[in-house]
């Protein structure tokens, strides 16, 4: 089994929660989480830009940069708090903080931000990142992870199952039965 860290970062912006993993194609383990919080600056910013307010690219690059360093200090708090080497971690996934999201409009998009570079760069491990924007391309809505992760967790040979994810803006993923 490997170690992996995911990053969440939600429309409520009050952090971003980090959790450790150990997994395989069969199992998923929790070894750890921490709850990482956002300044109150940060989270008004990108509040502001999520509600339409005037910006520039310049705000927009700038946050994007600062949301990278967030994220990377929140692995690093989370590394250290499970006491962790950054050596046994496989590879970071982060989605970024979503400021804009439009998957029904004549050119759908998605915009997150939050420099994964960066995160890989702070913490030494490999980062993956920009999920949203391939799912869309595909037809999707833009989220392309949690229905996996319910498939993963939740399916079973001879039951349908629906399961709703309750947060920011829910989601409910379908699943049929896998016989």
């Amino acid at each position: 089994m490997e170690k992996y860290i995911g990053l969440m970062s939600g429309t409520s912006m009050d952090g971003v929660d980090a959790v450790l993993v150990e997994m395989d194609d069969k199992q998923i383990k929790l070894l750890g989480h921490h709850a990482f919080p956002m300044g109150k600056n940060l989270k008004q910013s990108l509040l502001d830009i999520c509600l339409g307010q005037p910006t520039s690219l310049q705000i927009i690059g700038e946050l994007d940069h600062r949301l990278g360093h967030l994220f990377a200090d929140a692995v690093l708090a989370l590394l250290d708090h499970t006491q962790t080497p950054a050596s046994e971690i496989t590879a970071i996934g982060s989605h970024g903080q979503t400021v804009f999201h439009s998957p029904q409009s004549q050119y759908a998009f998605t915009m997150q931000i939050g420099d994964a570079n960066i995160i890989a760069a702070k913490t030494g491990i490999t980062t993956i990142a920009d999920f949203r924007r391939k799912d869309m391309a595909l037809g999707g809505q833009g989220a392309p992870l949690v229905p996996a992760f319910h498939q993963q967790l939740f399916s079973v040979p001879d039951l349908t199952r629906v399961i709703l994810n309750i947060g920011g803006i829910a989601n409910i993923t379908v699943l049929e039965p896998t016989c």
